[in-house]
């Protein structure tokens, strides 16, 4: 009987200290997430994340997904989101650019190269930009207490200490992005910022479970339902995650000296959920943004636009009705949006194409393409519907329960975005450490099954 693979974590020198390295950096990144803001009033920023409105629940679900830095004001507050939203930007208007697709597509690593440059370029204004917003928010929620021991603004005096305040949160997300980088290159390869979201998320569970405990309302009961949705939700995500469609594809033979090899028949295989929780982000932002303004025009002196704010701050809502419904029909939407982005850059018949290959009773090149987004799209409707499902699980759940330590912990020890995120981390992770296990001679399977 074999022995696990496991046992060569350790007695492996290079893997034991790319481990090691992995480790050191999350405990640094897990440190400056508690260094605030400078000039930041605390206070204010517990009593808002305290508020049950619609931005205060909110804000929770946000936090959550930051490893507690949005309720610690720290410079890590925006976490690296402005890095994942400005490659979500460039992914998108790389088919909008023909000379910039074309050369990507010509040299694939050089594509990749500029194409990290202009996300770094594009990451920092938006950085810039979500610190700002992300400031005004919530000097609006404080209401009429000071935010900060000083006065926020752009002029006189107060510029140099507001200028300090937006910069330092730009370079929270920078180093972020910095330490993910020195993770995917000394430490698990390809998997820094991953595991720094994983990191963040992970950090909160123990907070989430003390916060039910301590509330005294029904804890058996909300802990109970909460390990099951958990499990079965893991499961769930694990099973379409893996879940593929493998397309037939025949390889022409080669020439071996004077005679030709027979044919070798192969599969492709097409995701059914090619998008991971990008439909989830796009979804709970453009759902944000209606609460969020309402919030600005809540004190109006104006009549209709008063009830046009609290119409607004009570439909988009997490626990609204409407609010669920939309939510489940933008994920859906954005599955198969985005889906077609990614799959429109793999160009997989002009692909397949110069490889000489072909799908049986398909011809090559275009018709191929078209042959196989028609495939995508069916399959994708199933990752639409599941993500949907899964994503809007917990907010039906707290409908039910109507428990204020409900609506405060998600009920999930983390949020539907940030368990696809912890299960596709912790899978992916492992699948690498299978990966360097075999480079270095060990064929043992890591993970049975």
């Amino acid at each position: 009987m074999k022995k696990s693979a496991w046992r060569y974590l350790w007695t492996s020198k290079d893997i034991r200290k790319k481990l090691l390295i992995t480790l050191f950096i999350l405990i640094l990144y897990r440190f400056a997430a508690n260094i605030p803001v400078p000039g930041v009033n605390r206070s204010v920023i517990g009593t808002i994340f305290s508020s049950t409105s619609a931005a205060g629940n909110l804000l929770n679900v946000f936090d959550l997904l930051s490893g507690g830095t949005l309720s610690n004001f720290s410079i890590l507050a925006m976490g690296v989101y402005p890095y994942i939203t400005a490659q979500i930007i460039i992914q998108l208007l790389i088919p909008l650019i023909p000379s910039l697709q074309k050369r990507i597509q010509d040299n694939p690593k050089e594509g990749r190269k500029l194409s990290e440059r202009y996300t770094i370029l594009l990451t920092i204004p938006l950085s810039g930009l979500s610190a700002f917003g992300q400031i005004q928010i919530f000097r609006q929620l404080a209401g009429s207490a000071s935010l900060f021991t000083y006065n926020f603004g752009l002029s006189g005096s107060n510029l140099i200490p507001t200028l300090t305040t937006i910069i330092s949160m730009m370079g929270g997300t920078m180093l972020g992005i910095w330490l993910g980088e020195l993770i995917s290159e000394y430490g698990i390869p390809n998997q820094g910022l991953s595991l720094i979201i994983f990191a963040g998320i992970v950090a909160r569970i123990p907070q989430s479970v003390y916060q039910i405990i301590v509330s005294g309302e029904s804890v058996v009961l909300l802990l109970s339902i909460m390990f099951i949705i958990l499990i079965v939700s893991i499961f769930a995500i694990v099973y379409v995650q893996q879940g593929q469609r493998k397309v037939p594809v025949i390889f022409p033979g080669r020439r071996v000296g004077n005679k030709m090899s027979m044919p070798v028949r192969s599969s492709l295989p097409l995701m059914i959920n090619m998008a991971g929780m990008i439909p989830l982000i796009f979804a709970q932002t453009i759902l944000s943004l209606p609460a969020i303004l309402g919030q600005f025009f809540v004190n109006s002196k104006t009549a209709w636009l008063a009830n046009l704010s609290s119409w607004l701050t009570g439909t988009f809502n997490t626990s609204s009705v409407w609010y669920v419904v939309l939510y489940f029909i933008f994920v859906v939407a954005l599955t198969f949006f985005y889906t077609e982005v990614l799959f429109e850059q793999q160009n997989y018949g002009e692909n397949l194409k110069k490889q000489g290959a072909q799908i049986p009773g398909v011809v090559r090149g275009e018709p191929t393409q078209r042959y196989l987004l028609k495939v995508q799209r069916r399959i994708t409707l199933v990752g639409a519907l599941f993500l949907a499902v899964v994503a809007t699980a917990p907010y039906i759940t707290q409908m039910f329960l109507k428990t204020g330590v409900a609506s405060q912990s998600g009920l999930f020890l983390v949020t539907t975005s940030g368990l696809l995120i912890v299960v596709g981390t912790v899978r992916d992770t492992f699948n690498v450490i299978e990966t360097e296990l075999k480079l270095h001679g060990y064929d043992d399977k890591l993970i049975k099954g």
